[in-house]
């Protein structure tokens, strides 16, 4: 039997902040992507969410699949990505968390108190979980599940620094963590000063790969995960870049990559990227 992987996205969760895009009235995350590989009796899962109710409501869906998760691979180090690695423990006590070396510092810096109490906690109070657990760092180039190779590919930055992707060749699928958008606002706060060009970079990697299926980590719910949304990540990225050059205040740059994207999820996302590039 070859590998199948099934999705659960987490919908969009009201955080609290007064950091509002103009007109909003709540600030929303954006709905979060995990993703189970299963083989005919074990699985593993990419990326494990981040509160703690969450998770619960993962690991409920794992369970019902009968299979033994053996195994939790973090893409990238943002919290809202394996926050809820602890709480999926407690139900599969045997699964170990492994990421990439350079993840798990970026994990370390994520739990440490400037971030996990600074950042975190005040957006989701009383929600995640008193330890989230680090990763293991990955010493093999690639993981088996059920003798099928499981391969972490290194993206360099995308959406923050040090982000990885997870490639399924067997089956022709990439896990793309946040490198990757489906549907959904790009979060580009950590993408000036070049920070853009190499995200560009880091969608070639993936698309050098040919898959025919590509899955986000943050993606509209039901969107379809074709190789299509590379390139329309691209094309976000480009236009944001072109209206970052074009226009002078945070207000002018989120207008106008909203007119050209005015669908996607969270907006309130691309008032925070206009107003870390606009200082």
């Amino acid at each position: 039997m070859s590998l199948c992987y099934s999705l659960h996205v987490a919908p969009g969760k009201p955080a609290v902040s007064g950091d509002l895009a103009p007109g909003e009235k709540q600030r929303t995350w954006s709905p979060t992507t995990a993703t189970l590989i299963s083989g005919n009796r074990e699985a593993v899962l990419v990326d494990a969410l981040m509160t703690v109710a969450e998770a619960r409501k993962l690991t409920d869906w794992i369970a019902a699949t009968g299979k033994h998760l053996t195994t939790i691979y973090v893409t990238h180090g943002h919290g809202d990505h394996f926050f809820g690695a602890s709480t999926v423990l407690e139900r599969f006590p045997d699964a170990r968390v492994v990421a990439t070396p350079r993840v798990v510092r970026a994990m370390h810096e994520q739990v440490g108190p400037a971030l996990l109490d600074g950042f975190w906690r005040p957006l989701f109070p009383d929600q995640i979980a008193d330890r989230p657990v680090v990763a293991e760092p990955l010493t093999e180039s690639a993981f088996e599940l059920e003798g099928e190779p499981l391969i972490p590919v290194e993206l360099g930055h995308s959406d923050t620094d040090n982000t990885t992707a997870l490639h399924l060749p067997s089956i022709g699928v990439v896990i793309a963590g946040d490198a990757v958008y489906n549907d959904v606002h790009p979060y580009l706060a950590e993408s000036a000063d070049g920070g853009m060009e190499a995200w560009l970079g880091a969608l070639e990697i993936i698309e050098a790969l040919d898959p025919h299926t590509v899955i986000a980590g943050h993606k509209r719910p039901g969107a379809d995960d074709g190789p299509h949304n590379i390139a329309e990540t691209r094309r976000y990225i480009q236009d944001f870049a072109a209206a970052a050059r074009d226009t002078g205040t945070a207000l002018e740059l989120y207008e106008r990559v909203l007119a050209q994207h005015p669908d996607r999820v969270n907006p309130g996302v691309l008032w925070r990227s206009a107003r870390a590039v606009k200082g």
